[in-house]
């Protein structure tokens, strides 16, 4: 793997890339149809092309041995992402997408808490300082409306 591909930062941009599009696009198609029959939409695209990603890179013959712990969480995370989507989708088809995404980035405020409180990292003041203006900008944001 070359280095750039092996960036935690590059993959973090494209993921906020794919992110915004994903607000776009979800604003359009979720217009004149039920949110969560667009979550379940997204769902099984989101399911068939990492299917098909996997098979096409070999990366389902020999999986090896998943932990039980792993089981849990990814089954907690999948939960997690379901019950986000849903709600995110609700919200889109209620209001503008310019307001919905960044109040939706306050979970970037929350991870930095959680972190704290159940992974015990330590964002430096820099990081801190950061969370607050991120966690500042999402509230300016929302009150616009």
């Amino acid at each position: 793997m070359s280095p750039l591909s092996s960036s935690w930062q590059l993959w973090a941009l494209l993921s906020a890339f794919f992110a915004a599009l994903t607000a776009i696009f979800a604003k359009v198609g979720v217009e004149g149809i039920n949110s969560d029959l667009a979550t379940l939409i997204r769902t099984a695209v989101v399911l068939l092309t990492l299917a098909a990603i996997l098979f096409a890179t070999g990366q389902l013959t020999n999986p090896g041995p998943i932990s039980a712990k792993s089981w849990l969480f990814l089954v907690l995370s999948a939960l997690g992402t379901g019950a986000s989507w849903l709600c995110y989708f609700r919200a889109l088809k209620l209001g503008p997408a310019t307001l919905v995404a960044p109040i939706d980035k306050l979970s970037v405020v929350l991870v930095a808490l959680f972190g704290v409180v159940f992974l015990g990292e330590r964002p430096s003041q820099q990081g801190w300082i950061g969370i607050a203006l991120i966690a500042a900008g999402a509230i300016l944001i929302a009150l616009k409306a």
